[in-house]
């Protein structure tokens, strides 16, 4: 058995590894390294309770019959509004702007960290498939290479070279 390939790495401890681990640091149960590890102040002494798994079909029969307990009631919002005429430079600007009805404007900064982010996990990626302790990986190709250093070059010209 390969302890580096990609299932060893990405699938949980079993049985054997768990009392090897209690083993090797002297303990004889989780619950008695839980125990050590967590703080009194903090540590739940009752068991959770938890009520046990019901399959699907009882799920769904359990949510339907919670659907039930709810009522239906008139809605009169609006009811005294009548037909008006919205200047399309309102529904353009406005309405269909979504500055107006969402928090999230994206700006350079975003866009920037989102590539990073993007380099990051296709480099995670790679390695984690092909086993490598590391990989490189550009967003940059040749033709976008070539377009950022003409940009660069127009932008570091002088006034006299416009």
């Amino acid at each position: 058995m390969n302890p580096n390939s990609f299932e060893n790495r990405h699938i949980g401890v079993n049985n054997e590894d768990v009392e090897t681990m209690l083993t090797c640091i002297g303990l004889d149960s989780i619950d008695q390294l839980i125990k050590q590890t967590i703080p009194n102040s903090i540590l739940k002494k009752e068991e959770l309770n938890i009520k046990s798994a019901i399959n699907e079909n009882e799920y769904l029969s359990s949510l339907k019959k919670t659907a039930q307990l709810n009522k239906n009631y008139d809605n009169f919002i609006g009811q005294g509004y009548y037909g008006t005429f919205t200047p399309s430079v309102i529904k353009r600007n406005i309405l269909c702007n979504p500055g107006w009805y969402t928090a999230y404007t994206p700006y350079q900064a975003e866009i920037a960290q989102g590539r990073l982010e993007a380099l990051l996990n296709f480099q995670t990626f790679v390695t984690e498939l092909s086993g490598m302790e590391l990989a490189n990986a550009s967003l940059l190709d040749e033709s976008t290479a070539a377009a950022e250093s003409m940009l660069m070059f127009f932008h570091m010209r002088s006034r006299s070279q416009s």
